[in-house]
């Protein structure tokens, strides 16, 4: 066998390279988006990038670091796009501008910046901005609606009143909310056959929204930035629970796909729960850290008071990521045995 010659050239990861990747393998999920709500998101998603900047240029300068190395980077605008991606499109200003400066200047810079952040810091913001502002958290354009550019930017900066009309509820959340005041006489095959709001799957629209994550995840794999254990965990504990209860109760309990191609599933596995930082490092790490995430955003999701339950998912496996790590260390080459 023929190899060839030294010296051998480590492929180009750098930082930079690696967020630009993100942000392209978002795009198809971004249009999707922006086909099925309109504008609205592009303006959150300058919105947020701006505030990222900002923020990020302020906090390095406060720590006496160089600028141009570290904005230089792309970790800001990724931080900016995922939160923008996972709140309302037609949320204020400022509530965009609250959670990306909570995500950048306290998840990130308070603990170090780039790199030490022990919590996924878009997360951190959509958790505190859920608690704070349940209400404008929850108003999400009803389905169908249709508002030219000018009307959603009115209604983002505040020039025009929050309408009737941005108060709809996420497939998720209605389903929730129907299944809760039906009190156990309400079956979820007969829910899911309102395509109005269902559509095909999983919400009328979203399905594409969910794909367009998922093309976007599968090219990260396929370009080597991220690695299959996380991701197929999370969809395989996602899967295995809601399959479970699916089968025990079908009239109480959606099936996989829908919460496959609902919320915020296939953005977290293939963008969040990715994140090399606060999440694990080690091939069992990773794949103990997704499908116990898969399972709490569903218990969650179900069961507690959140219409989705990825953003807490990841923030209390963010906590476990350590000592995940430290437990699944992979034995030493060369050595028999654990290894202390």
């Amino acid at each position: 066998m023929m190899f060839a010659p030294a010296p051998y050239l480590l492929k180009d990861a750098s930082v930079s390279r690696v967020m630009t990747m993100v942000c392209l393998a978002l795009i198809p999920g971004i249009t999707a988006y922006a086909w099925l709500v309109g504008p609205a998101i592009l303006v959150q998603l300058v919105i947020a990038s701006v505030t990222a900047i900002a923020a990020e240029a302020a906090m390095l300068k406060l720590r006496g670091k160089p600028l141009a190395m570290f904005l230089s980077d792309g970790s800001a605008i990724v931080t900016a796009w995922l939160i923008a991606l996972t709140f309302p499109p037609l949320a204020p200003w400022w509530l965009v501008v609250t959670g990306t400066l909570f995500a950048i200047v306290i998840a990130k810079h308070l603990y170090g910046g780039l790199g030490q952040n022990p919590f996924n810091p878009a997360m951190v913001a959509f958790a505190a901005c859920i608690v704070s502002f349940p209400a404008l958290m929850s108003q999400w354009p009803s389905v169908g609606l249709q508002m030219p550019l000018l009307d959603q930017l009115n209604v983002i900066l505040g020039l025009a009143p929050r309408v009737d009309a941005l108060s709809g509820a996420t497939p998720l959340d209605a389903m929730k909310t129907a299944l809760k005041l039906g009190e156990g006489q309400v079956d979820i095959a007969h829910l899911l056959a309102n395509q109005d709001i269902y559509g095909n799957f999983a919400g009328r629209g979203w399905e594409w929204v969910a794909l367009g994550y998922l093309l976007g995840g599968l090219w990260l794999w396929q370009r080597k930035l991220i690695t299959w254990h996380a991701p197929l965990a999370f969809i395989g504990g996602m899967v295995l629970i809601s399959g479970a209860l699916w089968l025990y109760q079908p009239a109480s309990f959606a099936n996989p796909l829908f919460h496959l191609l609902s919320g915020g599933t296939l953005l977290g596995a293939f963008f969040i729960i990715t994140d090399p930082v606060s999440g694990c490092t080690t091939p069992r790490g990773k794949l103990i850290f997704g499908f116990c995430a898969g399972l709490l955003a569903y218990i969650i999701r179900v069961f507690g008071g959140f219409p989705d339950g990825v953003a807490f998912a990841v923030l209390l496996m963010n906590l476990s990521a350590p000592l995940i790590d430290q437990l699944t260390q992979p034995r030493i080459f060369g050595m028999k045995g654990k290894q202390s």
